[in-house]
C-alpha cells in the first residue's frame, strides 16, 4: 500500500492511497482541474480511480467529491448526512458510509482492494471523521479538522506505519493573526482545529513501534510554521524513543512523496 498527500491546507486537501489493483481518494478539496494536475505529479490516470471517501462536508474537503467520482465512474462514500451536499448531490454512484463501521473496498478488476475504517471527530461540520485504512496486514491513519484530542478515537485508530495528523495551528500567533476574533474562536473550539500542542498530545497517544513515517498536515499559512510544528512532533518522538520516525510537513500548492506503507 502506497500513500501520498496530494494537497492539505484551508485551500483544499486530499490524499491518493493505492493497494494492488484499487485506488481510493480520500477527500476531493481542490477543483477538478487542480486535482488533475496532481494526479499527473502523481502519475496517476484518474480513470483507474476506483473509490472517493469523504471526511467531511467543507469546501476544502468535498469541493470535486461528486463531480469526480461522476466523471471517473467511482464509488462516492459520504456519510448519509452529505448527500444532499451540493458538491456530493449530483453523483448517483454513491455509498452510504457507517460512522465508525468498516467498509471494504475491492478495485474494479476483481482483487480485495483494502478496508477503511471511520472514526467520529469533533469538528463544527457533523459529521467529521477520520480514516483508518489497512491492506495486508499495513496501515495509514489520515486524521485532520478535530478540535480537541480525545484518547478513544486515539485508540481507535492505534496501530499506524504511516499517520496523517493535522498540526493547525500555533494560538499565539493565532491570536496575533489577522483573523477576526469570531474566527478565532470557532479555531480555538472544541469543534475547530487542532493546536501544535494538541496534536502532540494526539501523537503521543497515536505513536507506536510501527510508526515509520509522520506526516504534518493542514498547517495554516497564517497561523502557523513548519519549524514549530516540527518541534512539538519531533519532542515527542523523542521522549517515546522514536527517533528513527521520517517527519514530513504536507503541502498545500505541491504532491508530497510517494509513501510506501
Amino acid at each position: 500500500m502506497h500513500l501520498q498527500v496530494l494537497s492539505s491546507g484551508s485551500g483544499g486537501n486530499a490524499a491518493l492511497i493505492r493497494a494492488g489493483e484499487t485506488a481510493v481518494l480520500v477527500d476531493a478539496g481542490l477543483t477538478l482541474a487542480d486535482l488533475d494536475l496532481r494526479f499527473e505529479t502523481a502519475r496517476f490516470a484518474p480513470a483507474n480511480l476506483d473509490h472517493v471517501l469523504v471526511t467531511h462536508g467543507h469546501l476544502d474537503h468535498a469541493r470535486s467529491a461528486g463531480a469526480l467520482a461522476r466523471r471517473e465512474r467511482s464509488l462516492l462514500h459520504t456519510a448519509a448526512a452529505l448527500q444532499s451536499n451540493a458538491s456530493i448531490r449530483r453523483c448517483k454512484n454513491l455509498n452510504t458510509l457507517s460512522v465508525g463501521g468498516t467498509q471494504r473496498l475491492p478495485g474494479r478488476r476483481g482483487d480485495d482492494g483494502l478496508t477503511a475504517t471511520s472514526v467520529a471527530l469533533p469538528h463544527d461540520a457533523l459529521p467529521t471523521v477520520a480514516f483508518r485504512l489497512d491492506h495486508e496486514g499495513r496501515r495509514a491513519v489520515i486524521l485532520t479538522d478535530m478540535g480537541v484530542p480525545r484518547a478513544e478515537v486515539a485508540e481507535a485508530l492505534s496501530g499506524a506505519h504511516v499517520l496523517v495528523l493535522e498540526f493547525n495551528h500555533d494560538p499565539s500567533l493565532l491570536r496575533a493573526g489577522p483573523y477576526p476574533w469570531a474566527l478565532q474562536k470557532r479555531i480555538l473550539g472544541n469543534a475547530g482545529h487542532l493546536s501544535n500542542e494538541q496534536a502532540a498530545q494526539m501523537l503521543d497517544w497515536l505513536a507506536g513501534d510501527q510508526l515509520h513515517t509522520l506526516v504534518l498536515a493542514h498547517l495554516s499559512e497564517k497561523n502557523n510554521t513548519r519549524e514549530l510544528a516540527l518541534e512539538q512532533a519531533h519532542g515527542v518522538l523523542a521522549r517515546r524513543r522514536l527517533d528513527h520516525v521520517r517527519v514530513l510537513v504536507a503541502e498545500q500548492h505541491a504532491a508530497g512523496p510517494n509513501l510506501e506503507v
